[in-house]
Protein backbone atom coordinates (compact mmCIF):
# COMPACT_ATOMS: atom_id res chain seq x y z
CA UNK A 1 0.00 0.00 0.00
CA UNK A 2 0.78 3.39 -0.59
CA UNK A 3 0.48 6.21 2.03
CA UNK A 4 -1.12 9.39 1.12
CA UNK A 5 -1.02 13.04 2.18
CA UNK A 6 -4.14 15.30 2.60
CA UNK A 7 -5.42 17.93 4.13
CA UNK A 8 -8.94 17.97 6.51
CA UNK A 9 -10.32 20.63 8.03
CA UNK A 10 -11.12 19.98 11.47
CA UNK A 11 -13.03 22.23 14.10
CA UNK A 12 -14.97 22.76 16.77
CA UNK A 13 -18.48 23.20 16.14
CA UNK A 14 -19.43 26.68 17.03
CA UNK A 15 -16.91 28.32 16.39
CA UNK A 16 -17.68 31.86 15.13
CA UNK A 17 -17.29 33.09 11.41
CA UNK A 18 -17.27 28.95 10.42
CA UNK A 19 -20.05 27.75 11.59
CA UNK A 20 -22.13 28.99 9.25
CA UNK A 21 -22.63 26.28 6.73
CA UNK A 22 -22.59 23.63 10.02
CA UNK A 23 -24.90 22.48 12.06
CA UNK A 24 -25.73 24.46 15.58
CA UNK A 25 -24.28 21.75 17.95
CA UNK A 26 -24.63 22.04 21.31
CA UNK A 27 -22.21 20.40 24.51
CA UNK A 28 -23.54 17.75 26.17
CA UNK A 29 -25.53 18.20 29.12
CA UNK A 30 -22.95 16.82 31.04
CA UNK A 31 -18.62 16.47 30.44
CA UNK A 32 -18.80 12.43 30.24
CA UNK A 33 -15.96 9.98 28.42
CA UNK A 34 -16.08 6.65 27.40
CA UNK A 35 -19.58 7.15 26.33
CA UNK A 36 -20.93 5.04 24.18
CA UNK A 37 -22.61 6.82 21.04
CA UNK A 38 -25.11 5.91 17.65
CA UNK A 39 -26.80 7.55 15.12
CA UNK A 40 -30.19 7.16 13.49
CA UNK A 41 -31.27 9.14 9.83
CA UNK A 42 -34.91 9.25 8.09
CA UNK A 43 -35.24 11.00 5.68
CA UNK A 44 -34.05 14.66 6.95
CA UNK A 45 -33.43 13.80 10.18
CA UNK A 46 -30.65 13.03 11.83
CA UNK A 47 -30.37 12.18 15.38
CA UNK A 48 -27.33 11.76 17.86
CA UNK A 49 -27.65 9.32 21.00
CA UNK A 50 -24.98 8.99 24.09
CA UNK A 51 -25.18 6.83 26.71
CA UNK A 52 -23.92 5.96 29.90
CA UNK A 53 -19.87 7.00 30.30
CA UNK A 54 -17.64 8.31 32.98
CA UNK A 55 -18.02 11.84 34.50
CA UNK A 56 -15.19 14.20 35.10
CA UNK A 57 -14.09 12.85 38.74
CA UNK A 58 -13.26 9.88 37.05
CA UNK A 59 -14.49 7.52 39.74
CA UNK A 60 -16.52 3.96 40.22
CA UNK A 61 -19.66 6.55 41.37
CA UNK A 62 -18.70 9.08 38.45
CA UNK A 63 -20.00 6.26 36.20
CA UNK A 64 -23.50 7.26 34.84
CA UNK A 65 -26.60 5.49 33.41
CA UNK A 66 -26.97 8.42 31.75
CA UNK A 67 -28.88 8.59 28.15
CA UNK A 68 -29.11 11.91 25.67
CA UNK A 69 -30.31 12.42 21.86
CA UNK A 70 -29.89 15.07 19.75
CA UNK A 71 -31.79 15.97 16.80
CA UNK A 72 -29.43 18.16 14.27
CA UNK A 73 -30.66 22.09 13.99
CA UNK A 74 -31.88 21.62 17.07
CA UNK A 75 -31.05 23.79 20.08
CA UNK A 76 -30.45 21.55 22.81
CA UNK A 77 -29.58 17.66 23.67
CA UNK A 78 -33.18 15.66 25.35
CA UNK A 79 -32.43 13.86 28.71
CA UNK A 80 -33.68 9.84 27.60
CA UNK A 81 -34.95 7.61 30.28
CA UNK A 82 -31.95 6.23 31.91
CA UNK A 83 -30.04 3.19 30.64
CA UNK A 84 -31.54 0.43 32.13
CA UNK A 85 -29.36 -1.74 35.08
CA UNK A 86 -28.37 -1.38 38.26
CA UNK A 87 -25.34 0.60 37.83
CA UNK A 88 -24.07 2.19 35.00
CA UNK A 89 -21.49 1.04 32.41
CA UNK A 90 -18.35 2.12 30.27
CA UNK A 91 -16.81 0.16 27.46
CA UNK A 92 -20.25 -0.13 26.09
CA UNK A 93 -20.82 -0.20 22.21
CA UNK A 94 -24.02 1.31 20.49
CA UNK A 95 -24.83 1.27 16.96
CA UNK A 96 -28.15 2.25 15.54
CA UNK A 97 -30.33 0.01 13.42
CA UNK A 98 -33.74 -0.57 11.89
CA UNK A 99 -34.90 2.89 13.93
CA UNK A 100 -33.84 1.16 16.76
CA UNK A 101 -30.42 1.95 18.87
CA UNK A 102 -28.45 -1.17 20.32
CA UNK A 103 -26.46 -1.04 23.28
CA UNK A 104 -23.78 -3.39 24.06
CA UNK A 105 -21.87 -5.19 26.86
CA UNK A 106 -19.88 -2.97 28.94
CA UNK A 107 -18.44 -3.30 32.56
CA UNK A 108 -19.70 -1.75 35.95
CA UNK A 109 -16.97 -0.67 39.11
CA UNK A 110 -17.85 -0.93 42.22
CA UNK A 111 -16.82 0.78 45.12
CA UNK A 112 -13.32 -1.50 46.06
CA UNK A 113 -13.04 -1.00 42.07
CA UNK A 114 -13.81 -4.65 41.00
CA UNK A 115 -14.85 -4.51 37.56
CA UNK A 116 -17.75 -6.85 35.63
CA UNK A 117 -17.87 -7.47 32.49
CA UNK A 118 -21.84 -7.45 31.18
CA UNK A 119 -23.84 -9.74 28.76
CA UNK A 120 -26.47 -6.98 28.69
CA UNK A 121 -28.10 -5.88 25.40
CA UNK A 122 -30.35 -2.88 25.70
CA UNK A 123 -32.45 -1.67 23.09
CA UNK A 124 -33.91 2.11 22.60
CA UNK A 125 -36.77 2.47 20.61
CA UNK A 126 -36.97 6.16 19.69
CA UNK A 127 -40.81 5.84 18.48
CA UNK A 128 -42.04 5.57 22.04
CA UNK A 129 -39.40 6.66 23.95
CA UNK A 130 -38.61 3.15 25.48
CA UNK A 131 -36.11 0.93 26.43
CA UNK A 132 -36.27 -2.91 26.13
CA UNK A 133 -34.68 -5.88 27.11
CA UNK A 134 -32.33 -7.79 24.15
CA UNK A 135 -31.12 -11.27 24.06
CA UNK A 136 -27.61 -11.30 25.78
CA UNK A 137 -24.61 -11.77 24.44
CA UNK A 138 -23.32 -15.38 24.80
CA UNK A 139 -20.07 -14.03 25.81
CA UNK A 140 -19.85 -10.52 28.18
CA UNK A 141 -17.59 -7.87 26.18
CA UNK A 142 -16.66 -4.72 26.60
CA UNK A 143 -14.61 -2.22 24.97
CA UNK A 144 -15.19 -4.43 21.28
CA UNK A 145 -16.38 -3.11 18.12
CA UNK A 146 -19.53 -3.28 16.70
CA UNK A 147 -21.12 -2.82 13.53
CA UNK A 148 -24.01 -4.07 11.24
CA UNK A 149 -23.99 -6.51 8.42
CA UNK A 150 -27.00 -5.77 5.61
CA UNK A 151 -29.17 -4.01 8.36
CA UNK A 152 -29.47 -7.51 9.91
CA UNK A 153 -26.33 -8.90 11.50
CA UNK A 154 -24.94 -7.39 14.42
CA UNK A 155 -20.87 -8.04 14.46
CA UNK A 156 -18.69 -7.77 18.29
CA UNK A 157 -15.60 -8.35 17.66
CA UNK A 158 -13.06 -8.88 20.08
CA UNK A 159 -13.10 -6.97 23.10
CA UNK A 160 -12.02 -8.31 27.14
CA UNK A 161 -14.49 -10.60 28.97
CA UNK A 162 -13.14 -9.97 32.82
CA UNK A 163 -9.48 -9.20 32.79
CA UNK A 164 -8.96 -11.23 29.49
CA UNK A 165 -9.16 -10.04 26.01
CA UNK A 166 -11.00 -12.51 23.74
CA UNK A 167 -10.52 -13.77 19.86
CA UNK A 168 -14.03 -14.36 19.80
CA UNK A 169 -16.46 -12.22 16.76
CA UNK A 170 -20.16 -12.95 18.19
CA UNK A 171 -22.72 -12.26 15.22
CA UNK A 172 -26.36 -11.14 16.17
CA UNK A 173 -29.51 -12.21 13.64
CA UNK A 174 -31.71 -9.54 14.64
CA UNK A 175 -34.47 -11.11 12.65
CA UNK A 176 -34.22 -14.16 14.27
CA UNK A 177 -32.97 -12.49 17.88
CA UNK A 178 -30.34 -15.26 17.77
CA UNK A 179 -26.13 -15.10 18.34
CA UNK A 180 -23.69 -17.43 16.99
CA UNK A 181 -19.98 -17.30 16.45
CA UNK A 182 -17.96 -16.18 13.61
CA UNK A 183 -14.34 -16.60 12.45
CA UNK A 184 -12.02 -15.72 15.36
CA UNK A 185 -9.99 -12.27 15.34
CA UNK A 186 -6.03 -14.05 13.66
CA UNK A 187 -4.09 -11.70 15.57
CA UNK A 188 -3.34 -11.56 19.31
CA UNK A 189 -6.64 -10.72 21.28
CA UNK A 190 -7.32 -6.76 21.58
CA UNK A 191 -9.70 -4.52 23.49
CA UNK A 192 -10.36 -0.89 23.20
CA UNK A 193 -9.27 -1.33 19.56
CA UNK A 194 -10.68 1.10 16.91
CA UNK A 195 -12.87 -0.71 13.37
CA UNK A 196 -15.70 -0.48 11.72
CA UNK A 197 -17.70 -1.86 8.43
CA UNK A 198 -18.22 -0.33 4.88
CA UNK A 199 -19.98 -2.75 2.48
CA UNK A 200 -19.02 -6.41 3.23
CA UNK A 201 -15.59 -5.53 4.79
CA UNK A 202 -14.37 -5.29 8.59
CA UNK A 203 -11.41 -3.42 9.75
CA UNK A 204 -9.57 -2.93 13.20
CA UNK A 205 -6.61 -1.42 14.28
CA UNK A 206 -4.70 -1.20 17.59
CA UNK A 207 -6.23 -2.07 20.77
CA UNK A 208 -4.62 -2.71 24.17
CA UNK A 209 -3.09 -6.31 24.41
CA UNK A 210 -1.45 -8.77 26.79
CA UNK A 211 2.29 -7.89 27.50
CA UNK A 212 4.27 -11.13 27.23
CA UNK A 213 6.26 -9.34 29.67
CA UNK A 214 3.77 -9.23 32.04
CA UNK A 215 4.19 -5.78 33.65
CA UNK A 216 2.86 -3.69 32.73
CA UNK A 217 -0.41 -5.84 32.11
CA UNK A 218 -1.10 -4.84 28.84
CA UNK A 219 0.70 -3.21 26.03
CA UNK A 220 -0.89 -0.96 22.67
CA UNK A 221 -1.20 -2.96 19.83
CA UNK A 222 0.29 -1.76 16.43
CA UNK A 223 -1.90 -4.35 14.28
CA UNK A 224 -4.12 -3.66 11.42
CA UNK A 225 -6.78 -6.93 9.85
CA UNK A 226 -9.20 -6.74 7.60
CA UNK A 227 -11.95 -9.11 7.23
CA UNK A 228 -14.12 -10.06 4.31
CA UNK A 229 -17.65 -11.22 5.39
CA UNK A 230 -18.43 -14.60 2.72
CA UNK A 231 -21.69 -13.22 0.70
CA UNK A 232 -23.61 -17.12 1.27
CA UNK A 233 -22.18 -17.54 4.93
CA UNK A 234 -22.03 -14.66 7.52
CA UNK A 235 -20.29 -16.23 10.17
CA UNK A 236 -17.40 -16.87 7.40
CA UNK A 237 -14.56 -14.11 7.62
CA UNK A 238 -11.44 -14.00 5.67
CA UNK A 239 -9.07 -12.13 7.87
CA UNK A 240 -5.89 -10.45 6.19
CA UNK A 241 -3.32 -8.44 8.00
CA UNK A 242 -2.92 -5.15 6.50
CA UNK A 243 1.51 -5.08 6.22
CA UNK A 244 1.66 -1.38 6.45
CA UNK A 245 1.46 0.24 9.36
CA UNK A 246 -0.80 3.10 9.54
CA UNK A 247 0.13 6.81 10.09
CA UNK A 248 0.68 7.60 14.11
CA UNK A 249 1.33 4.09 15.44
CA UNK A 250 -0.13 1.58 18.04
CA UNK A 251 -3.17 3.33 20.08
CA UNK A 252 -5.63 2.79 22.73
CA UNK A 253 -9.35 3.81 22.21
CA UNK A 254 -9.14 6.04 19.31
CA UNK A 255 -12.34 7.23 17.90
CA UNK A 256 -13.52 5.19 14.66
CA UNK A 257 -16.45 5.25 12.49
CA UNK A 258 -17.09 4.99 8.03
CA UNK A 259 -17.70 7.66 5.68
CA UNK A 260 -19.99 5.58 2.96
CA UNK A 261 -20.05 8.52 1.25
CA UNK A 262 -16.33 8.40 1.36
CA UNK A 263 -15.87 4.88 1.24
CA UNK A 264 -13.55 5.44 3.90
CA UNK A 265 -13.22 4.40 7.75
CA UNK A 266 -11.90 7.26 9.23
CA UNK A 267 -9.02 7.37 12.74
CA UNK A 268 -8.52 9.81 15.15
CA UNK A 269 -7.10 10.24 18.90
CA UNK A 270 -6.77 7.97 21.06
CA UNK A 271 -3.18 7.36 23.05
CA UNK A 272 -0.18 5.66 22.75
CA UNK A 273 -0.44 4.26 26.27
CA UNK A 274 -3.30 2.03 27.75
CA UNK A 275 -5.10 3.00 30.31
CA UNK A 276 -7.68 1.67 32.80
CA UNK A 277 -11.51 4.41 33.12
CA UNK A 278 -9.59 7.16 35.30
CA UNK A 279 -7.17 8.14 32.40
CA UNK A 280 -4.10 6.39 34.23
CA UNK A 281 -2.07 4.06 32.10
CA UNK A 282 -1.36 0.49 33.30
CA UNK A 283 2.21 1.69 33.82
CA UNK A 284 1.58 4.22 35.80
CA UNK A 285 1.69 6.88 33.92
CA UNK A 286 -1.31 10.13 32.78
CA UNK A 287 -2.20 8.68 29.39
CA UNK A 288 -2.43 11.27 26.92
CA UNK A 289 -4.57 11.99 23.63
CA UNK A 290 -2.75 12.10 20.09
CA UNK A 291 -3.59 14.61 17.10
CA UNK A 292 -3.14 12.46 14.53
CA UNK A 293 -6.30 12.01 12.37
CA UNK A 294 -6.00 9.40 9.13
CA UNK A 295 -8.12 6.87 7.76
CA UNK A 296 -8.53 4.09 5.12
CA UNK A 297 -9.58 3.98 1.80
CA UNK A 298 -11.24 0.58 2.04
CA UNK A 299 -11.67 -0.23 -1.94
CA UNK A 300 -7.97 0.89 -2.45
CA UNK A 301 -6.36 -0.37 0.91
CA UNK A 302 -3.96 2.64 1.06
CA UNK A 303 -4.33 4.62 4.29
CA UNK A 304 -4.31 8.41 3.92
CA UNK A 305 -2.96 11.22 6.41
CA UNK A 306 -5.29 13.75 7.33
CA UNK A 307 -3.96 15.72 9.95
CA UNK A 308 -0.97 14.98 12.07
CA UNK A 309 -2.66 18.54 14.05
CA UNK A 310 -5.92 17.55 15.35
CA UNK A 311 -7.34 20.87 17.12
CA UNK A 312 -8.55 19.89 20.54
CA UNK A 313 -7.28 15.59 20.50
CA UNK A 314 -9.12 13.42 22.55
CA UNK A 315 -9.16 9.77 23.61
CA UNK A 316 -11.21 7.40 25.63
CA UNK A 317 -14.20 7.37 22.56
CA UNK A 318 -16.35 4.13 21.55
CA UNK A 319 -16.74 5.58 17.98
CA UNK A 320 -17.15 8.79 15.41
CA UNK A 321 -20.67 9.47 14.24
CA UNK A 322 -20.91 10.32 10.25
CA UNK A 323 -23.63 13.15 9.95
CA UNK A 324 -24.10 15.26 6.92
CA UNK A 325 -21.73 17.89 8.16
CA UNK A 326 -18.61 15.15 8.43
CA UNK A 327 -17.37 13.12 11.55
CA UNK A 328 -18.34 13.68 15.01
CA UNK A 329 -16.99 13.16 18.42
CA UNK A 330 -19.07 13.17 21.38
CA UNK A 331 -17.49 13.83 24.63
CA UNK A 332 -13.85 12.02 25.47
CA UNK A 333 -11.15 12.62 27.25
CA UNK A 334 -9.07 16.02 26.67
CA UNK A 335 -5.23 16.90 27.38
CA UNK A 336 -4.89 16.36 31.62
CA UNK A 337 -7.19 14.00 31.55
CA UNK A 338 -10.10 16.34 31.61
CA UNK A 339 -13.24 14.98 30.35
CA UNK A 340 -15.21 17.27 27.62
CA UNK A 341 -18.77 17.75 27.08
CA UNK A 342 -17.54 19.06 23.72
CA UNK A 343 -18.98 17.94 20.15
CA UNK A 344 -16.56 18.19 17.85
CA UNK A 345 -16.39 17.62 13.72
CA UNK A 346 -13.99 16.80 11.06
CA UNK A 347 -14.61 18.53 7.93
CA UNK A 348 -13.60 16.55 4.85
CA UNK A 349 -12.83 18.86 1.75
CA UNK A 350 -14.57 17.39 -1.49
CA UNK A 351 -12.81 15.51 -3.71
Amino acid sequence: MILKIRFVLALCLGVSGVALAQPAFVPLPAPVSNNAVASLKGGKHEVLFSFMGIGPKKTWDAITTDGYSHELGSKQWTKLHPVPGPAGRIGASAVGVRGQVFLIGGYTVDGHGDELTVRDISVYAPQNKKWFRGTDLPIPVADAVVAVYRDRYLYVIGGRSGKDPIPNVQVYDISKNHWEQATPLPGAPVFGHAGALYEDTIVYVDGAKVNPEGNPRYIASDEAWVGKIDHKNVKEIHWNKVAEQHPGGGRFRIAAGVSEKDRRIYFSGGTANPYDYNGIGYDGQPAEPVSTTFDLNVKELQWEMDTEDTPNPTMDHRGLIEISAGIVVIGGMEKGQQVTDKVQVVLRKER
